[in-house]
């Protein structure tokens, strides 16, 4: 019989991006946008499957397989958007078909003088021995940095 457990971790990451607040907010709201910097780089991941549905109650999944033949499968749905300034969203994840982790997730984006100061905090539920160990925090954090580098690039 399988041991079942829920271990809980929450995290708030920040990072300023000298861009304006609709650019940032636009990284995340559209297709072209988000492509630019969620999921693998440099041909890392084969996409599986893939749909983006930005609004309250749409949906979003992406779904690949890595060099190392393992599945993750990111799938959200948006609780609430408040265009530039906020998004909510509750998404699972699951590795090679196991539904690792359940989690809460908001974005909040503020003009600053120099650009967008955004924060994102996560309330994660990881399931059933997956015990994240901060690995989710560190992966968000490199989302975050890609997500500023892909900025940049679309800003050159």
């Amino acid at each position: 019989m399988t041991q079942r457990s829920v271990t809980h971790a929450t995290f708030t990451l920040e990072r300023s991006y000298p861009h304006p607040v609709q650019r940032v907010f636009d990284a995340f709201a559209t297709p072209e946008g988000k492509a630019r910097w969620f999921g693998g780089s440099d041909g890392e991941l084969t996409i599986l499957e893939q749909a983006f549905d930005f609004r309250e109650g749409g949906e979003e999944r992406l779904a690949g397989r890595w060099h190392s033949g393992r599945v993750s499968d990111f799938q959200a749905r948006y609780l609430d958007i408040l265009p530039g300034e906020r998004i909510v969203y509750v998404y699972e994840m699951r590795i090679d078909g196991v539904k690792i982790s359940a989690s809460l997730a908001s974005l909040e984006f503020k003009a600053t003088a120099g650009g967008t100061q955004l924060k994102v905090t996560e309330q994660g539920a990881f399931l059933d021995g997956y015990d994240d160990a901060g690995g989710r925090e560190h992966g968000t954090a490199e989302l975050l940095d890609r997500l500023g580098a892909s900025l940049e690039t679309a800003a050159a």
